[in-house]
């Protein structure tokens, strides 16, 4: 199946707008965090999930938001010896999913462990610290709190400090066979090409995603917005002469292999309609995908 877009709310000015722009346009699934909108972006969705009950909702747990930080020491779920700024003890990731569902106003389809690399450099620290919170997310699934889970990461797979393999396999030990782990997050984008590489050759993250039935979610497709001023005339036309440049971009997350939902933060009618443009194209070939590697590099 071709992969989606999705809705994301990262660095958003108005997220009520855009959020609502993007259902507009047909997107089906917002992905957010506590954190996002200077802590305010759950409580923004919630008009849009509550005259939408159709469209579906990831959150996260980890980073503190400063808005949250003086309630969650009074609620004694964030110890000194944690509060870094990210904080993936138990008691703060059940008191921060219990404010989520207040904020969105429902139980949220999926729950990411947000950046745990964050501030860690042992993998075997990291290890057991993502233990814990996944016992946690799995009594949450098994009481129909949140409907599952997985690991949104900006540089914790391509650093080395675990593999979707590994995730897989402690998600297996803490819940069993029948696990509530269903998605892992990360960037995919002609800034990010090495994963769209390993990829093509049958290996890395997105192959170990796919081989475990895990939904991908390809995050900033668009490089933050940088990759805008990057596409040359040449360079579109070499991905796609009929495309724009943010669809020509959008092309290549689009066409990942094992890649379910490409997250945009887009923020206007107009930007959400050259968007669709992109996903009404037929996916690039993995010839194709390999030809750009091989130009632009990894």
């Amino acid at each position: 199946m071709s992969a989606q877009l999705a809705a994301g709310t990262y660095r958003c000015r108005d997220v009520s707008r855009s959020v609502a722009a993007a259902v507009d346009a047909g997107v089906t699934w917002i992905d957010t965090a506590p954190n996002y909108g200077s802590g305010s972006a759950e409580t923004e969705l919630r008009p849009v999930l509550d005259a939408c009950p159709q469209v579906r909702v990831s959150t996260k747990v980890g980073f503190v938001p400063d808005s949250d930080r003086r309630a969650a020491r009074d609620a004694g779920v964030l110890p000194d010896d944690h509060d870094r700024g990210h904080c993936l003890a138990r008691p703060y990731i059940a008191w921060q999913l219990a404010r989520s569902r207040t904020r969105l106003g429902r139980a949220p389809d999926l729950v990411f462990v947000h950046n745990p690399e964050h501030g860690r450099t042992d993998r075997t620290d990291l290890s057991r610290t993502l233990a814990e919170a996944f016992v946690e997310l799995e009594n949450a699934a098994d009481t129909a709190e949140i409907g599952g889970y997985g690991v949104a990461s900006w540089a914790g797979l391509s650093s080395g400090m675990f593999t979707v393999s590994e995730l897989t396999a402690l998600a297996a030990t803490v819940g069993g066979p029948h696990h509530h782990f269903r998605a892992v997050q990360f960037p995919v984008s002609l800034i990010h090409l090495a994963v769209v590489a390993e990829a093509l050759d049958g290996y890395g993250a997105l192959a170990e995603a796919r081989e475990a039935g895990l939904e991908v979610f390809a995050s900033a497709p668009l490089g933050g917005g940088e990759l805008l001023g990057a596409m040359t005339e040449e360079l579109v036309r070499f991905i796609n002469p009929e495309a724009s440049p943010a669809q020509a971009a959008l092309l290549v997350a689009l066409s990942a292999p094992g890649v379910s939902r490409v997250l945009l933060s887009a923020s206007t009618p107009a930007h959400w309609a050259d968007a669709r443009g992109a996903a009404a194209c037929a996916p690039l070939s993995p010839d194709r995908l390999r030809r750009v590697v091989d130009v632009l590099g990894t």
